[in-house]
């Protein structure tokens, strides 16, 4: 299947289910890494702008690049009040953003959509000088919710190749990304979330069975029954943490 439509018609649930990224690292990139109310950022599968939104409130000018047409028009919806918001129909692989203009690239929750090559190549063609690049997830913690979640998409979902793409912790892909040479940032965002909001959380992965599918009843009852066992008092907790890479690709 063509990456750039794996999210076809799931922004709505992806509005609703996806998390922000921790405040805490936001911080840390407005106080350490350059970003200020004068950046000019591009940020590139931005998806229904959950990330850019939290950059945009800090008074950023943010370029939002995505190619999938159902989470570009509703980033178009939820962030038209923000002055310095720029939505762009492109990709990781051509942005169609001009040389040399953009002071600093990130890409949060998508990077293991992309060709690595082609994608370094692009953001070399687009920043300013030695500007950096930020590589974003929210990764999932092991524990017995997220190892039975796990069983429940592996069983379901004939797409799922693990959280995060089947991302994991200095990924090869990030490796060749920087030339083995970067930074990683980590704080805790656990995620806490009533039973609508779960269910739109799984409901938003790429990989996730869509109503009338093959066994989309029986996937549903798996992830309701999972909320009922592990929630409390109509609360879940999904032990979450915020992660950055970062460096520059000179």
């Amino acid at each position: 299947m063509d990456n750039t439509k794996r999210f076809n018609g799931h922004a709505k649930d992806y509005t609703i289910g996806r998390p922000n990224y921790a405040e805490e690292l936001i911080d840390r990139l407005y106080d350490e890494y350059g970003f200020s109310e004068n950046s000019v950022i591009a940020d590139i599968g931005s998806g229904t702008g959950k990330f850019a939104k939290q950059l945009l409130e800090r008074n950023s000018e943010v370029y939002c690049v995505e190619p999938n047409d159902d989470m570009r028009h509703t980033a178009e919806k939820e962030l038209s009040g923000f002055a310095k918001f720029h939505s762009i129909n492109g990709d990781a692989e051509f942005t169609t953003l001009k040389d040399r203009s953009v002071d600093l690239i990130t890409t949060a929750q998508a990077f293991h959509w992309f060709d690595v090559s082609k994608f370094r190549k692009e953001c070399l063609r687009i920043i300013k000088g030695s500007g950096k690049v930020f590589l974003i997830w929210n990764v999932r913690e092991e524990d017995g919710l997220n190892k039975e979640l796990y069983k429940i998409y592996t069983r379901y979902c004939h797409d799922f190749k693990g959280f995060s793409g089947g991302i994991v912790k200095d990924d090869p892909r990030i490796k060749e990304f920087f030339n083995g040479r970067y930074e990683y940032i980590s704080y805790d965002n656990p995620l806490y979330y009533d039973k609508d909001r779960f269910i739109a959380r799984s409901l938003s992965g790429s990989y996730s069975l869509k109503e009338g599918d093959t066994d989309y009843d029986k996937y549903l009852d798996a992830i309701t029954e999972t909320f009922e066992k592990y929630s409390d008092n109509g609360i879940i907790t999904i032990a979450n943490r915020s992660v950055a890479y970062i460096g520059s690709i000179e």
